[in-house]
């Protein structure tokens, strides 16, 4: 788990007040998948906002710097992580590559995109994490070439179970700059919500597949 510290609330206030992530446990919205939920999460709203932009930027190369030490290479993952993991390496001067979500159907099919060599050592970058799958993905496809994944960094995750089992599965250390639990907080603190919405938050985390067959 990541520890936070006032810069983790400071973002999540970022995130709501340009809309980056909505809550609406009343009026839930309908994900790709079908599945209801109560919150909303588009993390590149952030890249429209030159001082968010940089802030979280720098909170990013802060906690690479922190948890993991300098790279060789920053690579980001398509395609939310692509903008934050370009910004991240021009600031710490590294070479950057991304990851495809599949490898290219022409060409030479690649995957990553870039250049990186066997033994590099590497740092992902993402901007949401959900239950890990894109991610590991992007992971598996880096180490399958050599590289040495020191571990992923991204903006926000939902905190679920099976993301934290899945990233432990795969060895892979996960730190991120803001998260669920001090997003609840922070809206709570700022009146985006209210405490008869918190339990139904809290329930969407804890079973997200059966909260609006619970809450209807």
């Amino acid at each position: 788990m990541t520890s936070f510290d006032d810069s983790a609330y400071k973002i999540a206030e970022f995130l709501l007040q340009i809309k980056a992530i909505k809550l609406s446990p009343e009026a839930p919205f309908t994900w790709a998948s079908g599945r209801k939920s109560p919150i909303y999460c588009d993390n590149r709203k952030t890249l429209s906002y030159p001082q968010i932009r940089t802030y979280i930027r720098q909170e990013y190369v802060n906690t690479i710097n922190k948890y993991f030490g300098k790279p060789d290479v920053i690579a980001g993952v398509a395609t939310g992580g692509i903008a934050q993991g370009a910004l991240i390496a021009q600031e710490m001067g590294l070479p950057f590559v991304y990851i495809r979500s599949e490898a290219k159907k022409h060409g030479l099919t690649n995957m990553i995109e870039g250049v990186v060599e066997k033994g590099q050592s590497v740092i992902v970058i993402e901007d949401l994490i959900s239950t890990g799958g894109s991610s590991l993905k992007a992971v598996d496809a880096l180490r399958e070439v050599g590289c040495v994944v020191k571990g992923m960094v991204a903006i926000f995750t939902y905190g679920f179970d099976e993301a934290a089992a899945n990233f432990k599965k795969s060895n892979l250390m996960v730190k991120t700059l803001t998260d669920y639990n001090v997003l609840i907080d922070e809206a709570l603190k700022k009146n985006y919500i209210t405490e008869k919405d918190v339990d139904s938050l809290q329930q969407w985390r804890k079973d997200p597949e059966n909260w609006n067959v619970v809450n209807n």
